[in-house]
């Protein structure tokens, strides 16, 4: 096995069709190398001319120490981490690319050297993540929600609904406003909504509208911006979404919002269900991941949806000399 650090256009070239992350596109990892601290490293593993692998990670260098990291922190990046795409379809030899791959790039890094803090939020596709455990370093098990869209119909999908969200959905039906995809303007405007939430609940909203306004522009049709107005134009609520070439995410917005009486949130994701069904932006979307499923108060909303609980994995360095070293990477990022 070859491990190599490639351009972009290696990247995107190496990149497989399927089982990938939005933010593993050049469009946006080029965006993240423009935002984030540190340098983006773009690892590819081959054998022969056929790549196998894939894992893009952030380095930084801080007084406190050094962090690797995938994805880079405070940029709203849900996963990233490694790919792993055999050209052969037996378990044994996909163990051992998924094995050698780790290894050589953790060597390469050199990820063991004190004073190092790595980290990875990987994706639900990369479901073995042993051989980091086998290096000593401390796995987590995480939750999305996934809606599975594509093999139903719009009935279908609804009667998994649970009857007070069928409710909702039916009441905003009666009600006289529009749901429209726009463009980055009313991104904007759902950025500000999102911010104005955070800090009514206490809290800082960690990334700028500057680098949603060029994420969106660079990833183009694999966004699109759901906005819910009155008959008067007036903006009620909006949902930023982002896609993949098998998910849609949800990924800003759907703040809290009732307009007479019914909630302006539910009607908003159902047309996003439905345009999946029918119009996505890729013809290959077939997914909805609604996220949220780690914090309890999100999950009693999303858990309506009768999505699939879907687990990923948190990869991190483990000791005691690590949780200072954790605890210093926080401090920094504030």
């Amino acid at each position: 096995m070859d491990v190599t650090q490639l351009t972009f256009d290696e990247w995107e070239e190496a990149l497989p069709d399927r089982e990938f992350e939005v933010f593993h596109t050049p469009e946006a990892l080029r965006v993240l190398d423009d935002y984030a601290e540190g340098d983006l490293h773009l690892y590819g593993a081959f054998k022969g001319d056929q790549p196998v692998a894939l894992f893009p990670l952030f380095v930084r260098e801080a007084a406190v120490g050094r962090f690797v990291t995938s994805p880079p922190p405070s940029l709203s990046v849900p996963h990233l981490g490694p790919l792993v795409m055999p050209n052969s379809p037996k378990r044994r030899k996909h163990e051992r690319i998924n094995q050698t791959f780790a290894e050589n790039v953790l060597d390469e890094l050199d990820v063991e050297t004190r004073g190092t803090l790595f980290r990875m939020v990987c994706p639900p596709e990369y479901t073995d993540p042993r051989p980091y455990d086998w290096n000593e370093f401390e796995l987590t098990p995480r939750f999305t929600y996934v809606l599975d869209v594509g093999s139903s119909t719009p009935t279908e999908i609804s009667d998994s609904f649970s009857s007070s969200l069928r409710r909702e959905i039916r009441d905003a039906d009666e009600l006289d406003f529009d749901i429209t995809v726009e463009g980055v303007d009313a991104a904007r405007r759902v950025y500000q909504e999102t911010t104005e939430r955070f800090r009514e609940q206490g809290e800082s909203f960690p990334f700028s509208w500057d680098y949603v306004e060029d994420l969106l522009t660079a990833l183009d049709e694999r966004a699109r911006v759901y906005v819910a107005r009155d008959a008067d134009g007036t903006f009620l609520n909006g949902i930023t979404v982002l896609y993949s070439n098998e998910r849609a995410y949800f990924w800003q917005g759907g703040t809290r919002t009732t307009y007479e009486g019914v909630s302006i949130n539910s009607a908003l994701h159902w047309q996003i269900i439905e345009d999946i069904a029918d119009d996505p932006p890729l013809g290959s979307v077939s997914k909805y991941d609604l996220f949220g499923a780690n914090t309890p108060r999100l999950c009693q909303y999303k858990a309506k949806f009768g999505a699939d609980l879907v687990p990923y994995y948190v990869v991190e360095s483990s000791g005691p000399t690590m949780d200072i070293a954790k605890r210093a990477y926080e401090i920094v990022q504030r």
